[in-house]
């Protein structure tokens, strides 16, 4: 028998041989011999530990064993634990008196499997066999087939193997550390760990010649732990076992392990499942519940009376992410199928769920916008074709009332023309003359200009009404100078009509911001419509006024007639498109009025006057208030 083999395999294996054991023993005792010792009770496994419970290998692994039986038997099985404590009490009385202990023990409740975790419980449950558990099945696990040779088992026992391949582990190491010059090998003072140092010598003969190899043993564990400080950063590190040290002193070997691995000065492999978490990069190991899992199936076939034979136990590679990022290691260097545990979850994998939660609110956020920006567009699309259709019927409007007034308009014109033609003749009279007053000829000169510029004013208003436009002017300007503009326009036909005009001096200027010909055009339109609303009502009256100031801090602008007024219930419509009390009226006038303000941030509002007439009002913004156009 290896010792050193048994060593390298015992955290793993030991568990499998106590839950192959188990197996073997209960197939034995049930299958073998069914009728009257288990024929009316639950099946007896016992399970045998070489050491105490503090060995986290084998808890974890008999804890899988135990969930395993309990799921398949619905706990209608027995299973019963004990721990030679062979680490603390190694001494040979120790073992002699644990086997006549352990016979009057279970005398009354004799097992029907035993199941043996590593190499010294097959050893000491195949000597005590008889007095234990005559005639139960014995299931070993925890080593490999040669060490099961070596210790001359019988035959009926039936085994799960394990081999802790620590080669396999060095390879790994290699890999990952290319450039690594130095091999340190560090084993424990107990027997196990002696065993271990053996095993590994013979089986990294080969691998260690490619290094500067050295082995640290039998040492105390300060002295491990300086010497593992002070080794070079270009090595690898295989730590086997360290149950005791060379002081005496016992440890649980990942305990061992984590001292020496805090203060390391290069990387750490170890062949074991429980040193992951303790400063160990990682290495090739035998998982300690896929062993107990493993071994509970066997013993479920044994249990349902199926033939049961040797097994071998699954290798894997296990790392701890965390040391291979302290090592700076990539994993891209790792064994295909590597299990790497205490790796940090990408933001992907650790927040899928509220990532897909907000990723799914973008996308209906983008879908939301994206309607928004349609509609958005669609309606500047809509409002452009609005304002088109507003300026083409504004110019419609523009043409409506220039003909309207072209009549008045033509003899406003006829005055300075007629008087342009005096002028000239009369200074073509002058100049004739034997002696001509140059300074009558002057004054003559000077009036012609002045009508002149009469003339040019009269058809620049005449052709700002007509201008025909594809978008709005925007401009600053005083409403006053509108209403003041519109009424020099209608003057003359106010005067052919025998109309008064009537204006309140301005004592504020009105700075609006709009469409200047625009706003003349409502003040056209309103003063137009007063116009025939008075001649309409015979009155002999015939007044029309405009007036403009501050209302509630923006600007307004009056127009008041003397004609009948508006019917109350028309009032609410006389905006209305198509709407009119005129015989060849279209109704569009106040229509369009209403259009052009209501573009520009304002109102339009009409009013019965209570002496009769009416009132036409248009409040704007101030230039720089909050709601004018832009």
């Amino acid at each position: 028998m290896s010792s050193g083999k048994l060593s390298d395999r015992f955290d793993y294996a030991g568990l499998l041989l106590a839950v192959t054991m188990f197996t073997a023993s209960n197939f034995h005792a049930i299958a073998a011999d069914t009728s009257s010792a288990t024929a009316d009770r639950a099946p007896r496994i016992l399970i045998v530990y070489p050491y105490d419970e503090r060995l986290v290998a084998t808890t974890i692994a008999g804890e899988a064993l135990r969930n395993r039986l309990i799921q398949a038997t619905d706990s209608k099985i027995d299973v019963f634990s004990e721990f030679l404590d062979l680490s603390r009490f190694p001494e040979a009385d120790h073992v002699t008196r644990m086997g006549p202990f352990l016979a009057e023990k279970y005398a009354t409740r004799r097992p029907d499997v035993v199941v043996a975790l590593g190499e010294e419980s097959a050893s000491f449950i195949t000597k005590y066999r008889a007095t234990i558990a005559p005639g139960a099945t014995i299931v070993t696990a925890g080593f490999g087939n040669p060490t099961a040779q070596s210790n001359d088992l019988p035959d009926d026992v039936i085994s799960a193997f394990s081999a802790y391949d620590i080669l396999k582990t060095a390879e790994m190491a290699r890999n990952l550390q290319p450039k690594a010059r130095h091999l340190y090998i560090i084993g424990g003072s107990s027997d196990f760990d002696r065993g271990w140092l053996a095993a590994a010598r013979f089986t990294l003969g080969d691998f260690s010649r490619s290094y500067e190899t050295t082995y640290l043993e039998d040492l105390t564990i300060e002295e491990f732990v300086d010497r593992a400080a002070h080794i070079p950063s270009d090595s690898i590190i295989l730590a086997l076992t360290v149950f005791k040290d060379r002081a005496g002193r016992n440890f649980i070997p990942r305990e061992a392990i984590r001292q020496i691995a805090a203060t390391a000065s290069a990387p750490i492999y170890g062949p074991y499942q429980t040193y992951i978490g303790y400063g160990v990069v990682g290495g090739n190991t035998v998982p300690f519940d896929t062993l107990g899992r493993t071994v509970g199936n066997l013993v479920i076939d044994v249990i349902a009376g199926k033939q049961v034979a040797d097994v071998d136990a699954p290798q894997t590679y296990i790392v701890d992410a965390r040391q291979l990022r302290r090592w700076g290691l990539s994993d891209r260097d790792l064994p295909t199928g590597t299990l790497q545990v205490n790796r940090e979850k990408g933001f992907w994998e650790e927040h899928w769920l509220v990532a897909m939660g907000a990723l799914a609110v973008l996308l209906i956020q983008a879908g939301v916008i994206s309607i928004l920006l349609f509609e958005r567009r669609r309606r500047q699309r809509a409002e452009s074709r609005s304002l088109l259709h507003l300026l083409e019927a504004v110019h419609l409007n523009q043409s409506a009332t220039a003909g309207a007034l072209s009549s008045s308009i033509a003899h406003e014109l006829n005055q300075p023309l007629s008087a342009i033609r005096s002028n000239a003749e009369a200074a073509s009279e002058l100049l004739r003359s034997e002696n001509p007053d140059l300074q009558l000829i002057q004054q003559i000169l000077q009036d012609i200009q002045e009508d002149d510029q009469r003339a040019s004013d009269i058809i620049g208003r005449m052709r700002g009404l007509l201008k025909k436009r594809s978008e709005i002017e925007w401009q600053e300007f005083d409403l006053n100078e509108v209403m003041s503009s519109a009424i020099r326009i209608i003057k003359g036909e106010a005067e052919r009509r025998g109309i008064t005009l009537n204006t309140t001096e301005p004592t504020i200027e009105l700075p609006v911001r709009a469409d200047k010909v625009h706003v003349q055009q409502v003040v056209l339109n309103l003063a137009t419509n007063a116009m025939d609303a008075i001649l309409d009502a015979g009155s002999s009256k015939r007044t029309l006024t405009f007036a403009t100031g501050l209302t509630n801090q923006k600007a307004a602008l009056c127009v008041a007639d003397t004609g009948n007024g508006i019917p109350e219930e028309r009032l609410s419509r006389v905006f209305d498109p198509f709407y009119t009390t005129k015989q060849a009226g279209t109704g569009l006038g106040l229509s369009i009025a209403r259009a052009i303000i209501e573009t520009y941030g304002g109102t339009i509002a009409a009013y019965n006057r209570p002496e009769g007439g009416a009132i036409f009002r248009v409040v704007l913004p101030l230039a720089g208030q909050k709601g004018e156009g832009s």
